[in-house]
């Protein structure tokens, strides 16, 4: 009776697994092409075309020349635009890192309705308008703004400072943009730390500071890079802000583009500016890669 038990449920399982399978059965070629053609097209149209040509347009127009990307590399502004964009991002990453980490731990270890509101607080930016956030940032830095009539009101300075149309107030609003792009990878992989490592490391003796840099920071590495990754690719293309809250001294690649393609009307160059930006960014996103694989390597060891 038992065996009869056992082989009905096994033939059960397996009636289950048949199904499954079924069920789970990838399209056909042609009808998964068909589902895809409209997302297709419509990166086609919207992002490679454009993208694209105005690629080709930085070699061929309509012979090919070299003349432009010459240009970038001889004139020192184009140098200076290029670094400055680079570094610009790199210290907004690394303030986005330095204050998102803290908030992201809070947000793991934090329960009920303190936990939503700390989430709260970290999504509800995400969902403004980064020009919103822009103009509050020019509300708050400008000459007779907040900042300023607060610091003469309690007698710290005599005069309004220049706070706003520099690399400061650039970097500030960029990093206030940024902060849930380095937020959630980190809460993610901070999620994803058993409570018993923590636990079994107290036992034997860890105290907080240990077990943070022992067990906890290593093991939240691969949401640390991922949040990095994410927040300095976007640093690169930003255009809003640092086009309302900085000033000429604070130029970026992407503004500088801009400035080719709309008012100098000179979209060759636009797109060769637009090369070499893609070109460093896509080489930081393969070393990225390797370091973050080297790290899941070594977690490993």
């Amino acid at each position: 009776m038992a065996f009869g038990v056992a082989e009905t449920s096994t033939g059960n399982r397996g009636l289950t697994r048949l199904k499954g399978s079924e069920s789970a059965r990838d399209y056909s070629p042609i009808l998964s092409l068909i589902l895809l053609a409209p997302l297709l097209l419509l990166l086609s149209f919207s992002f490679l075309y454009p993208v694209g040509r105005l690629l080709v347009g930085s070699f061929f127009t309509p012979e090919l020349s070299l003349g432009r990307y010459a240009k970038l590399f001889v004139e020192p502004l184009y140098l200076r635009v290029l670094w400055r964009t680079f570094e610009i991002a790199s210290i907004a990453m690394l303030a986005s890192l330095l204050l998102g980490y803290p908030v992201a731990l809070a947000m793991a270890k934090l329960k009920g309705v303190r936990a939503t509101i700390v989430a709260a607080c970290v999504l509800v930016p995400l969902w403004t308008s980064v020009l919103v956030r822009s103009y509050a940032w020019i509300v708050l830095l400008q000459r007779n703004g907040i900042v300023n009539s607060v610091l003469q009101d309690v007698g710290l300075i005599t005069a309004p400072l220049k706070l706003i149309y520099t690399e400061g107030a650039v970097i500030m609003a960029m990093t206030h943009v940024l902060l849930p792009y380095m937020i959630l990878p980190i809460f993610t992989a901070l999620r994803t730390i058993p409570d018993d490592l923590t636990r079994a490391a107290q036992n034997l003796g860890a105290g907080g500071w240990t077990v943070f840099f022992r067990i906890t920071l290593p093991l939240s590495l691969p949401g640390v890079f991922a949040g990095a990754l994410l927040t300095f690719i976007l640093a690169l293309g930003f255009y809003v802000t640092p086009a309302l809250v900085g000033g000429p001294s604070t130029l970026l690649m992407p503004t500088l583009i801009g400035q080719q393609a709309t008012e100098m009307l000179d979209w060759p160059f636009a797109g060769a500016l637009s090369t070499v930006l893609l070109g460093a960014t896509l080489l930081l996103v393969a070393i990225f890669r390797k370091v973050l694989l080297f790290n899941k390597g070594t977690s490993n060891v």
